[in-house]
């Protein structure tokens, strides 16, 4: 008898570590509001919408994937074309053909983009300010497959993840031959899901990167020297997660989930939660961009095989004051 109330007290710490675990509250969330689709691609064209960066007046420099294409696209949606990147005969990569994937941008305009094509056209492109000739600069194995790219301007640095052989790869700017730089079964792909390390983004000293195949979201910090440190696992549950972008100068993640067709808002604790769905316009969710008050996301359309829509959806972020 003298055991029950102590009983009842752990119950309910029980409880209690229960909430705690299942994440905070959802007044401290961002909230994001108000999508909408902009721009309607070509998907017989090849205009799947794979990779975003983010240009001073809001454009959106994008890659599509298939038809090996780099675009602009203004926030009203009116679209351009930058850069082709070169045909690739016999071009054979884990989905199919040659496919332009990772972009990222200099302060000064410059983009560089990973292209993937199972031949020694494999690695980073270089396209000039405002478009034009792309150069390949950074020349990888012909087995790699180069996805998400961030660049770390302040090292001279471009960090690639290799979505089939499960690694980051580092380069310096001015181009060469890349250098592993991270490894470890936490980046590899499974054999269930032959896709593991994807998107990458450089951000408060550490790159983090997903891992579809393992639905996680990984921090790994970069030391004193450059080198990498142990890979941290940050969030969990993120089923075919693909690209991802930070809110703002914390650790909030907004995360395209391309199978579901979800963007889930992860939490710095690793919870989650479902902000935009097919409903909003969402057809393969690829990639996000956050600019202010703005959230841009990619659509390929990849797995939509009735009435494939890729597109460019923006949507407003706000914090929540409560």
């Amino acid at each position: 008898m003298k055991r029950r109330p102590r009983l009842v007290a752990v119950a309910t710490a029980t409880v209690a570590l229960a909430l705690i675990a299942a994440g905070p509250a959802s007044g401290g969330d961002p909230t994001v509001s108000d999508p909408r689709v902009v721009a309607h691609f070509d998907f017989a064209a090849g205009q799947t919408a794979e990779n975003i960066a983010l240009e001073p007046d809001g454009s959106a420099d994008i890659t599509f994937a298939n038809s090996h294409q780099v675009a602009r696209v203004t926030k009203d949606g009116d679209t351009t074309i930058l850069a082709t990147l070169p045909e690739v005969p016999d071009g054979q990569t884990p989905v199919g053909g040659p496919v332009l994937l990772g972009i990222a941008r200099a302060h000064d305009g410059t983009l560089y983009v990973t292209y993937t094509t199972g031949k020694a056209e494999t690695g980073v492109w270089r396209i000039a300010p405002g478009g034009g000739e792309p150069e390949q600069i950074g020349f990888f194995p012909a087995d790699a497959f180069p996805n998400g790219l961030a660049l770390d301007e302040k090292c001279g640095t471009l960090y690639t993840a290799d979505t089939r052989l499960g690694r980051v790869w580092s380069l310096p700017v001015t181009g060469g031959t890349p250098t592993v730089w991270a490894t470890g079964a936490a980046l590899e792909p499974t054999a269930e899901i032959p896709f593991g390390a994807n998107g990458l983004k450089v951000h408060n000293g550490a790159v983090w990167v997903s891992n579809t195949a393992r639905a996680t979201l990984l921090r790994i910090p970069i030391g004193p020297d450059h080198a990498a440190g142990p890979i941290e696992t940050r969030a969990t549950g993120l089923t075919f997660i693909d690209d991802f972008a930070f809110t703002g100068h914390g650790d909030t993640v907004l995360a395209a989930l391309i199978m579901d067709n979800k963007v889930e808002l992860v939490r710095p604790d690793g919870t989650h939660k479902t902000v935009l769905t097919r409903a909003d316009g969402l057809d393969n969710p690829t990639s996000i961009a956050v600019r202010a008050k703005t959230v841009y996301v990619n659509s390929a359309a990849f797995f939509n095989t009735e009435a494939p829509d890729p597109n460019l959806l923006l949507a407003k972020i706000s914090k929540n004051k409560l």
